[in-house]
């Protein structure tokens, strides 16, 4: 008697007819699509037996509603458009746009933006960020020089360029960097430059070519504490982080990064970080915003920070010897001086107020 023969090993690019068959007989399901559709009704109920130990639900399916004190304003008006005209005449990117920003109505309105630079690509794939992930294409040369010509039409005072990871490119964009800050300061002398950049994968050499270039502020956010970054930033280090603030001081510079709460986080780790970056950087600016889940697709958020805890997280900054802390729920890395004249008051005055002596500083360094 002959045995069997044993099945041939199934090509995954060109299955069979019988292998497919085999596959849906296991798997009784709609293959491809969306995920979560239905494959017919449900033969056991689990929701009673799913153990959860909080008080309070998580927002893992759905992104649930946001509280009050989250209400951010709707995009339009006469500012809005015509800085928009400006933006899409130039061919630009803005982190606001790309980013999904709660504050893009409120800046464009008031005709202030976040210019992105080196494409709107990103090599990066961090849980928090709504930026196109993948493959960027070619070099763009010319962006330097358009950015700083769109920028003389603005007529601002202060402005925050940032651009996403460019890691398959030698120098990680460091020369366009520079060119852009230097272009913008020929064009516009009387324009601050704060710049938002990532962590060149800790080359020291393209790091300290952005440094010369001489902006007024530069900064790079830790964005998470320690423990959560293998799922906020699993392309990102935090010792990295920490010396590439390190570096952005020892060249003189004003130094500034940020952080966001609401992503698993708890309130020791976030008082652990103030004391890191003060420790290793004596870093002078830190924002600290909260969380806001652009899809369903991205990291879940873990809690709401109440305002008074933002507000305690400022004092406990400013007591580590943070120069500036902008802390509340829709703060944004992006926030400065300029876009908060019109609304301070109080210790938000004092903010403002410390802010322009950093950005003098930083005008007087360079000229």
């Amino acid at each position: 008697m002959v045995s069997p023969s044993p099945e041939q090993p199934v090509n995954p690019q060109n299955p069979s007819a019988d292998a497919v068959a085999r596959t849906v007989a296991r798997h009784p399901r709609p293959l491809g699509g969306d995920t979560q559709r239905s494959a017919g009704a449900s033969r056991l109920e689990l929701t009673s037996l799913v153990i959860n130990n909080r008080e309070e639900p998580i927002n893992h399916l759905r992104i649930q509603r946001k509280p009050d004190w989250l209400r951010a304003r709707v995009p339009g008006g006469e500012g809005y458009e015509r800085l928009k005209s400006i933006i899409d005449e130039h061919k630009l990117h803005t982190v606001c746009q790309e980013a999904s920003c709660p504050n893009m109505g409120e800046c464009w309105g008031r005709g202030t933006a976040t210019i992105m630079i080196l494409g709107d690509i990103c090599t990066r794939a961090c849980g928090f960020c709504n930026i196109k992930t993948g493959k960027p294409a070619t070099l763009d040369l010319d962006e330097p020089r358009r950015v700083a010509a769109s920028l003389k039409l603005m007529k601002l005072k202060h402005v925050v360029i940032t651009s996403v990871n460019r890691d398959e490119l030698s120098d990680g964009g460091a020369n366009i960097w520079a060119e852009t800050v230097r272009r913008v300061h020929d064009a516009c002398p009387e324009m601050s430059v704060e710049i938002l950049v990532g962590d060149f994968q800790g080359d020291e050499k393209a790091i300290q070519t952005v440094c010369d270039a001489r902006p007024e502020i530069i900064s790079h956010n830790m964005e998470t504490v320690r423990r959560m970054h293998a799922a906020v930033r699993p392309q990102a280090k935090y010792e990295r982080s920490l010396a590439v603030l390190q570096q952005f001081k020892a060249s003189g510079l004003v130094t500034k990064t940020g952080i966001m709460l609401g992503i698993g986080e708890h309130d020791n780790e976030v008082l652990e970080l103030l004391s890191d970056v003060r420790t290793a950087s004596d870093a002078d600016i830190i924002t600290i915003g909260q969380y806001l889940q652009p899809t369903r697709n991205h990291l879940p958020i873990d809690r709401w920070v109440h305002p008074d805890q933002f507000a305690m997280f400022r004092v406990e900054a400013l007591a580590r010897g943070f120069k500036v802390c902008e802390s509340g729920p829709l703060v944004r890395s992006s926030y400065h001086a300029e876009e908060q004249a019109a609304m301070l008051s109080g210790a938000a005055k004092d903010t403002h107020d410390n802010m322009n002596v950093l950005i003098a500083k930083g005008r007087a360094t360079r000229q």
